[in-house]
């Protein structure tokens, strides 16, 4: 007589043996399985801290009573079952008669309709009531009762297809899948009333081609990629990342943000020029630079192209250029990127009032152009639809006034050891301790105290210690710097939810100053003889500014990182696709 056990704590009726060591978890699932068996002993417990026994009569009773009910339950199951897999099986002869039918359907463009217009999507609007022809790739697809309508995307907007009758019925139609590319060819009609489509009209198909079929089944599109894809997944994939909605608006919103800069920059009479990417001086510090073989002799990717904007001031008056930087930081951080679109400027005879006036100015300017365009302001809608302009005039706050307002809010940063390491405590955790003038002012603590301020800041007059060796310094007679501290005339603009997205001075104009500043850095001033130049041919005060593009559109458009604002974004380990 065998013995089946049930352990109703631990045990289980899915994957349970019924033995001492895989119990069941219910007497009535035990009763069920040794049904018809020569009859077995059962043992029960309701807990490991008890031991096994014989169950009750009433309890064997009630079980043998529910072990009908699980019989007639999973007989009820396998019959849903066996009536899923015929029909199932039904329909999937009836889709394969169908599909071999619609091999038969061939599709021609009928010569007798009027003669399509061929046009993008977005140059739709006045070709109303015409027959069109339009390509692109198919967005969205969903079939209905035998009508297939198509979202159809071919970069400047989206537009409705309605496919129906024979042309809903070719093999092409029946095994469409998502991302194929396709000619449709209809007349274009405005949306019956009460019902919506992009740009307000749909196409009804007449005819139509695959022009590049996307694969289906395990390789289909969003089985590569959807929304809840890892980071490091829609890295790799960021080419099909691209094709997404958010993605591409993002992208079309900094086309429109690039152009409305120019716009700004020109109306005040700057001149474009394109500086080398290819250097052999450095801008912003040795430790940041990426070292490459030029010829055999050391060269670097650029940090700022301020230098050379600087030699084209005497010829070109006030210039400015939309070049990448480089920099090699190895920081993670989400307004971080090793390869980043840098907009800079650089302006004759002017102060530092003037130079953050300038600032403020092209900010401003830029952003009400993107507001003043319906297409642009569209995207910034779509993107931050709680967007609103910044008001003027932006908060100045001086840098020993910040460092005062930090400690006052109680926002502290770690603190460090004389070899710059952070010191921590017996837990691990970093020794938080008051800032104190001098101290470079973290990026945390920076765009917590914007976020909390909650407007523009012009955090200006930092220690020339944090600086670098070509600004100019602030006039102090003796004794009148704070802490024996040096200032120089420079700032960095912040931005809620982004911080800094600009960072500008006044640049030194004296040549002994400028080459006691090469000694102070240990630069070789020997490469900088053409930088240098400036200051002997006719110097004068001047001051210029360098703008994250990628940051100022991740303020723009709400993202929460600048790698989504690059077209492909390099941070550190990361330079692919």
């Amino acid at each position: 007589m065998p013995t089946i056990y049930i352990d109703e704590a631990t045990g289980s009726d899915t994957t349970g043996q019924g033995t001492q060591e895989a119990p069941y978890q219910s007497l009535a699932f035990a009763v069920y399985k040794t049904e018809g068996e020569e009859a077995p002993k059962f043992q029960i417990r309701k807990s490991a801290e008890e031991a096994y026994d014989e169950p009750t009569q009433s309890s064997l009773k009630k079980a043998k009573k529910n072990a009908d009910g699980i019989k007639k339950k999973l007989k009820k199951e396998e019959e849903r079952a066996e009536k899923e897999a015929k029909e199932k099986g039904e329909e999937k002869e009836r889709r394969e008669k169908l599909l071999q039918e619609s091999k038969k359907i061939v599709l021609v463009e009928d010569e007798s309709l009027p003669k399509a217009t061929k046009a993008k999507i977005a140059h739709l609007a006045d070709l109303r009531s015409k027959r069109v022809r339009v390509f692109g790739w198919v967005h969205r697809l969903r079939d209905q009762k035998g009508i297939i309508f198509l979202v159809v995307r071919d970069g400047t907007g989206y537009l409705q297809t309605i496919l129906s009758g024979k042309v809903a019925q070719t093999y092409e139609a029946l095994t469409l899948t998502l991302e194929s590319s396709v000619e449709v060819v209809g007349t274009l009609q405005e949306v019956p009333e009460g019902k919506t489509a992009p740009g307000g009209h749909e196409l009804v198909v007449d005819y139509w081609r695959v022009v590049g079929a996307a694969p289906g089944a395990e390789d289909a599109f969003t089985n590569r990629l959807n929304e809840k894809s890892d980071p490091s997944i829609q890295a790799d994939l960021r080419h099909l990342v691209l094709r997404g909605e958010t993605a591409s608006s993002v992208l079309r919103l900094r086309a429109y943000l690039l152009s409305a800069f120019r716009e700004s920059l020109t109306s005040q009479s700057l001149i474009e020029v394109t500086p080398p990417c290819l250097v052999q001086t450095q801008v912003e510090g040795g430790a940041t630079l990426f070292k490459l073989d030029y010829y055999g002799q050391p060269a670097f990717l650029t940090q700022s192209s301020q230098l050379y904007l600087e030699t084209c001031l005497p010829s070109l008056g006030d210039v400015f250029c939309v070049q990448e930087s480089f920099r090699a930081e190895n920081s993670h951080t989400r307004r971080h990127l090793s390869e980043y679109t840098h907009l800079e400027a650089e302006l004759a005879f002017i102060t530092f009032e003037d130079l953050m006036a300038h600032i403020e100015e092209i900010i401003c300017k830029t952003v009400d152009t993107l507001l003043a365009n319906p297409t642009s302001a569209a995207l910034i809608k779509q993107l931050n639809p709680n967007f609103t302009a910044p008001s003027r005039p932006f908060m100045r706050l001086p840098y020993v006034d910040a460092i005062k307002w930090l400690n006052e809010h109680g926002i502290l940063h770690p603190k460090e050891d004389a070899e710059g390491n952070v010191v921590k405590d017996e837990q691990g955790n970093p020794v938080m301790v008051p800032h104190e003038v001098g101290d470079d002012i973290a990026e945390a603590a920076e765009r917590q105290m914007t976020d909390i301020i909650g407007q523009p800041i012009f955090l200006h007059g930092f220690p020339a210690e944090l600086k670098a060796f070509y600004m100019k310094k602030v006039p102090k007679k003796e004794g009148e710097q704070e802490g024996g501290h040096v200032f120089t005339e420079s700032c960095d603009l912040l931005m809620p939810n982004v911080g800094e997205i600009v960072g500008g001075s006044m640049r030194i104009a004296d040549m002994e100053e400028l080459i006691a500043a090469y000694k102070r850095e240990g630069i070789d001033p020997e490469p900088y003889y053409w930088f240098t130049d400036q200051r002997k041919y006719g110097t004068c005060e001047h001051g210029g500014y360098g703008l994250g593009v990628e940051r100022f559109l991740a303020w723009l458009a709400n993202r929460y990182t600048v790698r989504e604002c690059s077209l492909y974004p390099r941070w550190p380990g990361r330079a692919t696709p």
